[in-house]
């Protein structure tokens, strides 16, 4: 996260004299009381009288400065982590993400790092600030009575430390279960986001907005029980503050004789502002364990926060793609069939079979995002685990079924690939897609905001819309992952023949493509490569997804 020390020094600094103006706001108000009490002439309580307005005013102001600093420090935190976790992923091991839910990842990079900052407001801020009163208040009494002040540390030493220990102890166990179910609320709500047309064709949108809703109750009962622990860790600082203006009352008669009545007021009422501060410990104690969990899942989803890094950095030749012996898969899931591969510049192959036959999983594969199961894939010659990523993202290109379409215009979906495009260049790929008269009848043209992102167009256009980028990217060697699904039959035969033909298609002759699909038309030459269909298992292997297919 890198929270900024200066900015965070500065929060520490804010809560601190807030809550001594209230522990000093105490202390003057006892003093007056009491002296008030003795009826002295009205000049003698004029600058207590004063000083009670300051320390009113002012802990109410300092209070407003240090939520201002704290907020700032924690929102800046979540988008310093944010920022180094965009980072991991791009860089990163794709294996472990390329196993979760798109609910899930959503769920890690959303709610898990709000979590991790609100450490900061909620946990750190909170314990530093009641660590330096505690040790004022106790200084103070001390200055009056070392008994007081003695029962008063024992007293916020229970309250500070004991209570929140036990509220976390109490939380850990009840947390996990409470994210888990978190989790499967986010799958289900996705999936029933993502795929709804598909879904309620087949019949089966009901029940997966039905089950979206009971995961949702079974969160909240999990969140209810996670915070039982809490209730009980935050009665007990209640019960210590009992003990130690009790404490303080018994000590003080029993030293009446000795001090000023002004000064027994103030032994007696100043531990009630002391603690103040420890009120909120139980409740830090319950966001550290809330913090550490998520700050687990955000480690396991990248790769125990260590970038990838490159053995070797050789360059490629050419773009000539050789793959022998080659098995494709997830890492602890069930390796696809041994596939061969001699794929010379400027050639076309045709990945076929079923859904669940290991097509994407080859793409991803052959672009270098999963390392093989077994066997060797070179490039130009070069082993593809010795070449540098982004000399390689230069060669290779993947463009994944299901890429994002962002709420934003039709011009920066499409820069998304390459940001030098210019808008003649954008708009001849809208074209040669299919999408010249779409594009004409937006509003704004290029400039029209796509809102809501795929919602926005069809699945048809959505799917022209990726393919335009395809034709923007100037990589050599281009996988193409179900170019032509969710078209009609007589436009996907038509497309996939201008992908896979070599003279006068819609991609270069000199350029390597590769498309996976369902539909391949009886008529296309190019070599084919016919996947067997396979189920993965294990704890590894993604998770189950509807049949959308069948739905069709």
């Amino acid at each position: 996260m890198r929270p900024r020390l200066g900015r965070l020094l500065l929060a520490v600094t804010l809560g601190v004299l807030s809550l001594t103006s209230a522990l000093a706001l105490a202390g003057v108000s006892a003093w007056l009381i009491t002296r008030a009490w003795q009826m002295p002439p009205v000049l003698d309580l004029s600058v207590a009288v004063v000083a009670v307005r300051a320390f009113g005013i002012s802990r109410g102001v300092l209070h407003y400065c240090e939520r201002l600093a704290s907020h700032d420090t924690a929102l800046r935190a979540a988008g310093s982590a944010r920022r180094g976790i965009y980072h991991r992923l791009a860089r990163g091991p794709v294996d472990v993400t390329a196993r979760l839910h798109a609910g899930e990842l959503v769920g890690r990079v959303g709610s898990d790092v709000d979590e991790l900052a609100d450490a900061v407001v909620r946990a750190v801020l909170p314990i530093a600030v009641a660590t330096v009163l505690s040790l004022i208040a106790v200084g103070v009494i001390a200055v009056i009575s070392l008994p007081a002040a003695a029962l008063l540390a024992a007293c916020l030493l229970i309250a500070g430390v004991v209570a929140p220990w036990l509220a976390a102890r109490g939380a850990t166990a009840q947390e996990e279960l409470a994210r888990i179910h978190h989790g499967d609320r986010d799958i289900t709500a996705m999936l029933a986001l993502e795929h709804a047309p598909e879904l309620r064709v087949s019949g089966r949108l009901p029940a997966i907005i039905a089950e979206s809703g009971q995961r949702q109750r079974d969160w909240a009962k999990a969140v209810d029980r996670a915070a039982t622990p809490g209730a009980y860790g935050a009665a007990v600082p209640t019960a210590a503050m009992g003990v130690g203006v009790l404490g303080a009352v018994i000590i003080g008669i029993g030293i009446s004789g000795t001090v000023a009545p002004t000064t027994l007021a103030i032994l007696m009422l100043l531990p009630l502002s002391s603690f103040e501060a420890t009120t909120a410990l139980p409740g830090a104690a319950i966001q550290l364990t809330r913090s550490r969990i998520a700050a687990r899942r955000l480690l396991a989803l990248t790769g125990s926060g260590a970038v990838a890094t490159v053995i070797a950095s050789a360059t490629p030749r050419d773009s000539a793609l050789r793959g022998t012996a080659l098995r494709a898969g997830h890492p602890g899931s069930s390796p696809g069939s041994v596939v061969s591969l001699d794929l010379k510049p400027g050639a076309r192959l045709a990945v076929t079979g079923p859904s669940g036959s290991g097509k994407s999983t080859l793409l991803m594969t052959i672009a270098g995002l999963l390392p093989p199961i077994a066997g060797d894939l070179t490039i130009g010659g070069v082993p593809i685990g010795t070449v540098d990523e982004h000399q390689l993202h230069s060669w290779v290109a993947y463009f994944a079924e299901d890429a994002h379409i962002f709420a934003t215009t039709v011009r920066d979906n499409l820069l998304v690939v390459r940001g030098d495009c210019g808008d003649d260049e954008l708009t001849t790929a809208l074209t040669r897609v299919g999408l010249g008269d779409w594009l004409q009848a937006l509003p704004d043209g290029l400039a029209t905001v796509l809102t809501g992102g795929a919602s926005a167009v069809s699945a048809g256009q959505r799917r022209r819309l990726l393919l335009a980028r395809a034709l923007l990217c100037r990589a050599p060697v281009l996988l193409l992952d179900e170019p032509t699904e969710h078209l009609d039959a007589a436009d996907a035969e038509a497309l996939l023949r201008q992908l896979l033909v070599v003279e006068g298609g819609l991609l270069e002759p000199g350029r390597t493509v590769v498309v996976a699909t369902h539909h391949l038309p009886g008529d296309i030459t190019c070599p084919r490569l016919h996947t067997q269909a396979s189920r993965y298992s294990g704890s590894g292997s993604r998770p189950p997804q509807p049949d959308l297919e069948r739905t069709q």
